[in-house]
């Protein structure tokens, strides 16, 4: 339908003293990037379902720019290059007007160069900081928010003197670790030791003993999904768990199902999200996520449910631009603010600043044990 229909149609409705239909307009179709496949495959249910939830509920109340939100998923597990060409053909020929993204880095850097600050693009999960590409932003925790109080806090809390870093050998690894080293250090800690391990590794017996014969008192854990389930069943099962903390960002509920609360002692996570956070906010939300998807309903966990903060970060920005226009956009992103289920939330360069929760586990999961109020991004976008 071309605008000048839109609007006869509009004027004659309201002529016959009809109310007219907002969603008269064309649909504004929204390519949704996660992973259907691969390591993280794991997590695409869920980052589905939240995607599905958040255009459900955004449509309830207009849609962006009275526009219903049509979803187009595409599959992020891919290897970059692939995964960018599923990306370009949902924007070119399946005509996405902005793509919501939860995927590892390398797909960004990947869908950065394709997107070319042309349309739209807001990228959600945990990741290293550093993206400043106009068009682009990022909903997710950075290792600033994740470790900068945390370590301090938890180091004195727990008493800890002696810290060995894991993590898998990519960007996303090594930058956390290499900024947790920073604060541990700070904190007045030493660092024993650090080693990074390919995602193909399965089998973590050396690194453990290595940390054992390392005297370390604590362990700060960047590895992903698999491998995090594998190296933390491995740690307990030499009884280091009974005395040594682990501290993770990226454990959330799937990877904890994985890890068992039996091998969980003394195991904690740092995340802008979890499942049951119990704020009124978060309730409501994991309430109209278990009525949507019933018994059957994928884990809720930080990583699916980023991608709902993707949605809501897209209509928080559109709503002040008045447009997808990314040049509006980005004149009016600064300083943009919503709340969502994490809290209270800020856009500063690109970023957000937001709560973060740190979590440990007993009998029923996580459980929250401190709060972080509206920890700034670390992030100095300038462009």
């Amino acid at each position: 339908m071309d605008r000048r229909h839109f609007l006869n149609t509009s004027v004659a409705t309201a002529a016959l003293g009809v109310a007219p239909n907002i969603f008269a307009a064309s649909p504004l179709k929204v390519a949704v990037m996660i992973p259907q496949s691969g390591p993280a495959g794991l997590f695409g249910p869920s980052a589905k379902a939240c995607a599905e939830l958040a255009a459900s509920e955004i449509n309830s109340r207009g849609g962006i720019l009275g526009r219903k939100v049509e979803l187009l998923f595409g599959d992020a597990g891919l290897a970059p290059a692939e995964a960018s060409q599923a990306a370009l053909k949902l924007w070119k020929s399946g005509g996405a007007e902005a793509v919501i993204g939860m995927h590892d880095s390398a797909v960004r850097g990947a869908l950065v160069g394709v997107f070319k600050g042309q349309v739209p693009y807001v990228y959600t999960p945990v990741y290293e900081g550093g993206e400043c590409a106009n068009g682009t932003y990022v909903a997710g925790e950075t290792p600033q928010q994740q470790l900068e109080p945390v370590i301090p806090w938890i180091t004195a809390e727990r008493k800890l003197k002696k810290w060995y870093l894991i993590g898998n050998d990519y960007i996303w690894g090594r930058n956390t670790n290499a900024a947790g080293k920073s604060y541990i250090l700070k904190s007045g800690a030493k660092v024993v030791g650090d080693e990074y391990l390919p995602f193909s590794v399965d089998n973590f017996d050396a690194s453990v003993a290595r940390i054992r014969d390392s005297g370390a008192d604590a362990v700060l854990v960047s590895l992903v999904g698999g491998a995090s389930v594998g190296f933390n069943k491995a740690f307990a099962s030499f009884g280091l768990s009974d005395k040594v903390l682990r501290l993770g960002t990226l454990i959330e509920e799937n990877t904890l199902a994985g890890i068992g609360i039996g091998n969980a002692k003394n195991l904690y996570s740092s995340a802008g999200y979890f499942a049951n956070i119990t704020t009124p906010a978060a309730k409501a939300f994991a309430l109209a996520y278990s009525k949507k998807f019933g018994p059957q309903a994928p884990i809720l966990n930080g990583l699916g449910q980023s991608t709902y903060e993707g949605f809501l970060m897209l209509e928080a920005i559109a709503r002040k631009a008045g447009s997808l226009s990314v040049a509006k956009m980005e004149a009016a992103r600064e300083g943009v603010s919503y709340n969502s289920p994490r809290g209270s939330v800020t856009i500063k360069s690109r970023h957000v600043e937001q709560d973060v929760y740190v979590a440990d586990v007993d009998a029923n999961g996580f459980r929250v044990v401190k709060t972080f109020s509206r920890v700034s991004s670390g992030q100095t976008c300038k462009a």
